[in-house]
Parts: C-alpha cells; structure tokens; sequence
C-alpha cells in the first residue's frame, strides 16, 4: 500500500497552452527563484549533467529561466527548451539575446506530446511544474523517455494535488503574498489540475518507465526522478 499523499478533490484540467498576454507575463513576474535552486540542486543530486558537453532538454521551458541558469552552473553543456506557447518562446529568446549564453541554447515552438527529436537524443530531460498543465500526460512522459539516453537523469517535478479544500486554501495563502489576484487564481488552478504523486507513479509505469521513483519534496511539490 502507498504512503504517498492522497486527494479527496476532483482534478479540474486548466486551459493549455499558457500564451495569453496576461497569463506570460504574470507567471514570468512571480517568484520562482528558490523552486527554480532547488530544482537546479536536484540536478545535480541526481547527477546530471554527465559530462561538461552533456545535452539538456527543458520540456515546456516557459519564459526560459532555467536553461539560462543551467548554463551559468554547468560548464559547457547545451540545453534546448521547448514550448508549444507563441508568447512563452517569444519571451525566452529575448532573455537568450540578452544573456552570455546565445550559442548553448536553443528554444523550440513544439508540442512536448510529440517532439521534433531522435530518440536517446538527451543526457538529461527535465520538465518543471508544466505537467499539471496536459489533460492527458501519458504522451509526454512516454516522449520524456524516448528522448532520453540509456542511463540519463530524468527529473519531472510538479505541483500535486491537495489534500482537500481546506488544504488548497491555506497552501494558496502561504504561497501568494503579495501576489495579484490573477496569480493567485494560477496557483490555485494549477493545484486543482494537478495529478496526485500515486496517479504521476501509476502512469510513469505504465508508458514503461523504469529505475524511477516519485519524492515529495514540498507542501505541494512531487519529484518524478531517477533513481540515484
């Protein structure tokens, strides 16, 4: 029997892609840093990148934050994001033009259920509280893995759902201080979207997963990962 955390509530699926004005821009204003480090740490735990010219895949890379900061903590890897919203790869390649890091990464408009690349064509794969997003995951995990070299670190973290309402509630609360109106509706949309860590492990397994494991890393974060 599992001990991980379980829900009474009802998954309610949010809208994708995220690529309205409003919806870029508020996401891209609130504070993901010390997510954003711990995930990067996580990384590194699990051993990526595997050597200094290891290639990186960021599924639904958003505004493109974490390439840039992989690239400033690891030595000459290459990283390609890719994102199916207009907005969201508009909105990296303008923080890539700004940045040192021009010729490691890439940003690709693509859909994460069916992308444009090789199998085995990554060291490491990773996608960052997107998940929540898809209706239906079991295609973007299954990619997640085709792309993924024999023996790569594969990291999916995302958000999961709450207990229950009361739960969602309060960890809404504590999370959006000093956050819009709009933002705080995101986040607790996004909860309600999220699966829980038993349904991400159910269907991780089920597209042929293996040598993974799921972590509960926060209140409200879950780790799909290799295992070290």
């Amino acid at each position: 029997m599992s001990d991980l955390p379980t829900s009474v509530l009802k998954r309610v699926l949010e809208v994708e892609p995220m690529d309205t004005e409003q919806e870029v821009v508020e996401y891209d204003a609130m504070d993901h840093e010390t997510p954003k480090a711990a995930f990067i740490e996580r990384l590194r735990q699990l051993g990526a990148p595997g050597n200094e010219q290891g290639r990186m895949l960021d599924i639904a890379t958003g505004p493109g934050h974490i390439p840039l900061q992989l690239c400033d903590a690891f030595g000459s890897i290459s990283v390609v994001g890719i994102d199916l919203a207009p907005k969201m790869i508009a909105m990296a390649n303008r923080r890539l033009a700004e940045s040192p890091h021009t010729g490691r990464i890439d940003f690709v408009l693509g859909d994460a259920k069916k992308m444009p690349f090789a199998d085995a064509s990554f060291d490491t794969v990773f996608s960052n509280t997107s998940l929540h997003h898809l209706p239906e995951p079991r295609p973007m995990l299954a990619e997640a893995w085709r792309v993924l070299k024999s023996g790569g670190v594969l990291l999916i973290r995302d958000l999961y759902r709450p207990a229950d309402e009361a739960t969602l509630e309060k960890i809404v609360a504590e999370q959006t201080t000093g956050s819009t109106a709009f933002q705080r509706k995101m986040f607790a949309d996004s909860l309600r979207a999220a699966l829980t860590p038993d349904e991400l492990l159910y269907l991780a397994r089920e597209v042929g997963m293996t040598n993974i494991e799921v972590v509960i890393d926060t209140d409200r974060h879950m780790s799909l990962q290799s295992v070290v």
